[in-house]
C-alpha cells in the first residue's frame, strides 16, 4: 500500500475503534487511536500473515502487549479481513467474543492472550526464541505503552532477548506520554527509554508513530539489524484523530457518550474527506 491509502485505511481503524468503545460505554479509546497508524502498518504492510488463514505456520506474530487497547487491534484485524467489521459494535458485550482484553482462544488472527501489563512481552520473547531454534524465519512483534513499561517484567524479558540476540523480535513502544493517572514522567518516569534498551543490548530506532515513510524505514533497519533485538520507540499522540481526545489523559480509558461519539466521527470523516481531496 502506499502512503496514502495507509493513511485512509488508519482512520477506518481509527473509526472502528471510536464505534467499538461506544457501543461497549466502555474500552479505553486514548492509546488505541494513538496506536492506530502501527496496527495499519504491522496489518497492512509489514507481517507475513493471511487472513484465510489465521493459524499457518510460517506466518509472523503479533503480542499487543499493552492489552487494554484491544479495540485498536480488533478494528485492525477486521479491516484486514479476520472477521466482520460490524462485529466491532459487539465490543464487551455478553456473549461476544470480542471482549475488553485480546484472547487467543475465540479471535481469529489473536495469537496471544494479554491484559496484565508486562506478560505480552515475556510471550513475545518466547515465541522469538521458539522460532530462533526451529531455524524459521517468523518474525514477532510486540506493542507496549509507555506506562506499561514501569512494570518490571518488562526489562526482564528485555534482558533475555538483548542476551539471547534475539534479532527476529521487534519491540515497539506507544511513547504517547500519557497513563491513565497522567503524564508517565510524572507518575513513574521511564525515561530515557531508548538508552534504557540500549542497556539491555537492543538496537534502538525513535520514530514518528504517525508517520508512514518513517514507519517503514524503521521496520526495514529492523529487519536489516542482525545479532539483537530492535526496539522501536514511537512518539505518539494519545486520542489521535479525536479532537476531544488528543493528548488528554482522561480519555485512557472513558467511552465517549452519543455527543461526543458524533463529534469524534465527525472529526474523523473530515479527515476522510481531506484524504480523498488528496487523492484527487
Amino acid at each position: 500500500m502506499n502512503n496514502l491509502e495507509l493513511k485512509k485505511m488508519a482512520n477506518e481503524v481509527r473509526k472502528g475503534i471510536v464505534t467499538a468503545v461506544h457501543s461497549a460505554k466502555a474500552g479505553h479509546p486514548g492509546g488505541s487511536l494513538s496506536a492506530a497508524d502501527i496496527f495499519t502498518y504491522l496489518y497492512f504492510e509489514e507481517m507475513n500473515i493471511d487472513p484465510a488463514d489465521p493459524g499457518k505456520a510460517d506466518r509472523d506474530r503479533f503480542v499487543l502487549s499493552k492489552g487494554h487497547t484491544a479495540p485498536g487491534l480488533y478494528s485492525a484485524l477486521a479491516h484486514r479481513g479476520y472477521f466482520p467489521v460490524e462485529d466491532l459494535k459487539t465490543l464487551r458485550k455478553l456473549g461476544s467474543y470480542l471482549q475488553g482484553h485480546p484472547c487467543m482462544q475465540h479471535i481469529p488472527g489473536v495469537d496471544m492472550s494479554s491484559g496484565s501489563l508486562g506478560q505480552g512481552i515475556s510471550a513475545a520473547t518466547g515465541m522469538a526464541l521458539g522460532a530462533k531454534l526451529d531455524q524459521s524465519d517468523v518474525r514477532v512483534y510486540t506493542l507496549l505503552g509507555d506506562g506499561e513499561i514501569q512494570e518490571g517484567q518488562v526489562w526482564e524479558a528485555s534482558m533475555f532477548a538483548g542476551f539471547r540476540k534475539l534479532d527476529n523480535l521487534v519491540v515497539i513502544v506507544d511513547n504517547n506520554g500519557l497513563q491513565i493517572d497522567g503524564a508517565v514522567d510524572q507518575v513513574c518516569s521511564p525515561y530515557p527509554i531508548d538508552e534504557k534498551f540500549k542497556a539491555f543490548n537492543f538496537h534502538v530506532i525513535n520514530v514518528d508513530a504517525h508517520d508512514f515513510d518513517a514507519l517503514r524505514a524503521a521496520f526495514k533497519e529492523a529487519r536489516e539489524t542482525k545479532g539483537m533485538p530492535t526496539a522501536i520507540i514511537a512518539h505518539s499522540i494519545k486520542g489521535k484523530g479525536v479532537s476531544f481526545m488528543e493528548g488528554q489523559a482522561g480519555w485512557h480509558g472513558k467511552a465517549p457518550n452519543d455527543e461526543e461519539y458524533a463529534i469524534a466521527m465527525a472529526d474523523l470523516e473530515k479527515i476522510s474527506e481531506e484524504l480523498k481531496k488528496e487523492e484527487a
